[in-house]
């Protein structure tokens, strides 16, 4: 891993008889995204977060602060923060597969937050030995150990030189779909219908390319941020059309003939996170280089 991306945890993977040092660093993070403090009107100086008693409004310390579990409206029950250390599973510091399943054998809807799983120096063979076995058999492993204070179930699959580590939901926090589809209708598409949608399909078919996806409200707040530091007027919002219910077999229709119209195939990449070469949003490098200009425009000045 590139210098300053700290490893989230460390420790050792175990399969049968067999263990490796192992470390977990975030696959994903929000943190390039811009945010904003709140800051006094008045002053323009940042403000602090204080704690109130709800009844008497009046501020209490962080040495009289406790945590509470309300067991009615208005009434707690006090738990010493020492008794909820004691509840957390004690950590052998190991990831212990229990089981290789078939890839597709978890539902999407159970992955919680991947990571980025790679080998101790003194332990890459053996890792190395998992990789490869893994990816020769076709399957995932299940493996379970203490992350961040909680007992996690994680899913490995081989991915480049190492593994992605997705800790899955509790099927407790997982919903049924049930109750989202409930009011729907039981309806059968068949004949021009079904084959017009079909038609529709083939001719957009692609491959994911996280790249030509870009984030419209960050790209706009950078501009808008932007904006602000070098005193420009705002820019303007672009109004949108809002979509209306239409006749669905006209509008399959209108799709099919637009899309025979138009014989330029849409460029296929495949993602793959290992070909990307990371760094600093380009939103958020755009407004770090105003602000930097700004900052020593007013240097000069002063």
């Amino acid at each position: 891993m590139t210098s300053g991306h700290r490893a989230q945890w460390k420790g050792f993977i175990k399969f049968g008889e067999v263990s490796c040092g192992a470390a977990l660093y975030t696959a994903a993070s929000t943190s390039e995204r811009i945010t904003f403090n709140t800051i006094n009107k008045a002053t323009g100086n940042r403000v602090n977060r204080v704690f109130v008693d709800g009844e008497t409004e009046e501020q209490v310390p962080k040495e009289q602060q406790t945590k509470g579990f309300e067991i009615e409206n208005g009434q707690y029950i006090v738990i010493d923060p020492e008794e909820v250390a004691a509840t957390i599973p004690q950590s052998n510091k190991t990831l212990q597969i229990e089981a290789f399943i078939p890839c597709s054998d978890v539902d999407d809807v159970y992955f919680d937050k991947p990571y980025y799983l790679t080998p101790d120096k003194m332990g890459s063979d053996a890792f190395v030995a998992l990789r490869e076995g893994m990816r020769k058999s076709k399957v995932a492993a299940i493996a379970r150990t203490v992350l961040f204070r909680r007992m996690r179930t994680v899913l490995l699959r081989p991915h480049g030189k190492g593994l992605i580590a997705t800790t899955l939901n509790y099927d407790y926090e997982v919903r049924s779909q049930k109750k989202a589809l409930e009011g729907m209708p039981k309806m059968k598409i068949e004949g021009e219908m079904l084959d017009l949608a079909k038609h529709i399909i083939s001719t957009k078919k692609g491959d994911f390319d996280p790249a030509a996806f870009d984030d419209r409200y960050e790209a706009a707040l950078s501009a808008f941020v932007k904006a602000k530091i070098e005193g420009r007027s705002l820019p303007e919002s672009k109004k949108l059309a809002v979509s209306r219910p239409s006749n669905l077999l006209a509008a399959l229709r209108k799709s099919a003939g637009m899309m025979k119209a138009s014989n330029c195939k849409p460029k296929r990449t495949a993602a793959n996170a290992n070909a990307g070469k990371g760094g600093q949003h380009p939103a958020r490098a755009a407004t770090a280089k105003a602000a930097t200009s700004k900052a020593a425009s007013q240097r000069k000045a002063g």
